[in-house]
This record gives C-alpha cells, structure tokens and sequence, in this order.
C-alpha cells in the first residue's frame, strides 16, 4: 500500500513541477502551450517511446495504439500526470477505524 503511495505522490508532484515549467514558459513567451505527454517522454527517453510503439503495435495490436494510446499522447502532460497521481493516492488511501 505505502509503495502505491509513493507512486501517486511522485507523479502528482511530477504533474505539478510540468505545470510550474508550462507557466514558466507562459510568463516568458506570453503563449499558452504547455507541453503534451508524448512530447515529454520523447524528450525524456525517445528510445523507449519507440520501443513502446514498437512492442504494442506488434505484439499487442496496432488499435490500442493508434486509438488509445496516441490520444493520451497528445494531452497536457500535467493534467494526465496529476490525474493519475490523484488517482493512485485515492485508490491506495487507507481506511480509517472506526472507533466503538
């Protein structure tokens, strides 16, 4: 459960600090364009975004990438990171006792 937690903290303060870079580049450009998902895994490791693509359009099925996986490439990286961290933490959130 607490690695769980981890992981949910980790990629909303992820989504947070994409955020703070987007807003920085707002101020300085005056120009709205934060910065998609696909775009910042291939600047972070374009090698294993390939392989990605490689391995689920052959092994998989060439749907789940072109119609799933393509369309969640192309979101604003924080909403997705946040999101998913939110989740993470909400789905891995331990139950209170109750107490009698």
């Amino acid at each position: 459960m607490i690695v769980w937690r981890a992981i949910g903290w980790v990629l909303f303060l992820a989504g947070l600090s994409v955020l703070v870079r987007d807003l920085i580049a707002w101020f300085e450009t005056r120009v709205w364009m934060p910065i998609a998902v696909g775009q910042l895994w291939y600047e972070l490791d374009r090698s294993s975004l390939n392989l990605a693509q490689a391995v689920i359009q052959r092994y998989l099925t060439p749907f789940l990438w072109d119609q799933i996986i393509v369309r969640i490439l192309l979101c604003w990286a924080f909403v997705v990171l946040i999101g998913l961290g939110a989740l993470i933490l909400l789905l891995a959130r331990g139950r209170s006792a109750t107490r009698i």
